[in-house]
């Protein structure tokens, strides 16, 4: 199924709000898994049953879901915290355009998580929504992963601001962990396009104006995927909601600068992708123009021989060729000699 955009059939004509779950299913099972923590304690529940959930109003509670097909799992979230009806189908939408949503008992972020593919040189990406509500946050990813494994390294030995912060500061910190990876990822594919350049020159095959392009529609979805996210950013910075403390906004800055610079990148490398495409039909200019000069040089030669051979033709009394016995023979290897001849120049001045 195409990356930019996913078979929402299964929702036309349904009213707003229903709960229908938009994309493919990614884990077996549901998993919950819960951290609480403030200034000096910590609490940690893997593989929790919803039903065993304890709120706790004296820590920072992140609950984190894997698997989000399962609708059931997910209206009984949204019962239990009071999410809005439109949050719940923003929720279940893994095509969701990356947005913020101010609700009035919630505040809701939708983005995407991005990992490169390394073997098929590949951008993927995953849905995930956050709930931000007081003293809680809720996280709902596609599939089980290790994403956020440093922010939560963080929590568990208290280091920096998080542990002693609240739950707007955590949303933050899962902010900037993702837009902190779009960065290294946009500069890890940006050192790939950088070394296109020397391919390009020395070798203008169609393999490397395959991988022209493949680069270029990697960029185009990163930057589908990205520049949504600014808009989210900027949105969380005048942001007026209750459940973002005056002390997080200084914070959120930092977050605009760094998508900010990884926007400028994209757009660097779909400029220097589009001057590597000049250059490639450059460099098949100039080598059809010295393959025509070459051809051109021999055809000079031919030309006339030909017009001497067309008039007189080899009808003379005397050839002596015509009564040796293996003269047909000599003919062939002749011409299937200049046509090896001629065919190793050409592949070795990489004409084909």
């Amino acid at each position: 199924m195409a990356r930019f955009l996913k078979n929402r059939d299964i929702a036309l004509g349904e009213a707003p709000g229903s709960l229908i779950f938009v994309g493919q299913k990614k884990v077996d099972k549901p998993q919950i898994n819960i951290i609480q923590y403030n200034k000096s304690d910590l609490l940690e529940s893997s593989d929790v049953e919803f039903r065993k959930i304890e709120q706790n109003e004296n820590f920072v509670n992140w609950i984190n879901i894997y698997g989000i097909h399962d609708t059931d799992l997910m209206k009984s979230f949204g019962e239990k915290f009071d999410f809005h009806p439109l949050l719940m189908e923003d929720l279940l939408n893994t095509a969701q355009r990356p947005k913020l949503e101010d609700f009035e008992s919630s505040l809701f972020a939708s983005l995407k998580l991005l990992t490169y593919d390394e073997e098929n040189e590949r951008v993927n990406a995953e849905q995930i929504g956050i709930v931000l509500q007081e003293n809680y946050l809720i996280s709902f990813q596609e599939r089980r992963g290790d994403f956020f494994n440093p922010l939560r390294e963080r929590i568990r030995k208290a280091k920096g601001k998080v542990r002693s912060a609240s739950a707007d500061y955590l949303l933050y910190a899962i902010l900037d962990t993702i837009v902190d990876n779009y960065h290294s990822l946009v500069e890890k594919i940006g050192y790939r396009i950088e070394d296109l350049e020397s391919k390009i020159i020395d070798d203008s095959s169609s393999e490397v104006l395959e991988e022209l392009h493949s680069f270029k529609k990697e960029m185009n979805f990163l930057h589908k995927v990205i520049r949504p996210v600014k808009e989210l950013i900027l949105k969380f910075q005048k942001s007026e909601s209750d459940f973002i403390k005056p002390e997080t906004k200084p914070f959120i800055n930092d977050l605009s600068d760094l998508i900010t610079h990884s926007l400028e990148s994209i757009e660097t490398y779909r400029s220097l992708l589009n001057d590597f495409q000049e250059l490639y039909n450059n460099g098949l200019n100039n080598k059809m123009n010295s393959v025509m000069k070459v051809l051109t040089i021999f055809a000079s030669i031919f030309i006339p021989l030909t017009f001497i051979a067309g008039i007189y033709g080899t009808n003379f009394d005397y050839v002596p060729e015509l009564h040796f016995r293996y003269s047909y023979f000599i003919m062939w290897a002749i011409m299937v000699i200049i046509a090896a001849v001629m065919l190793y120049i050409f592949k070795k001045r990489k004409w084909f």
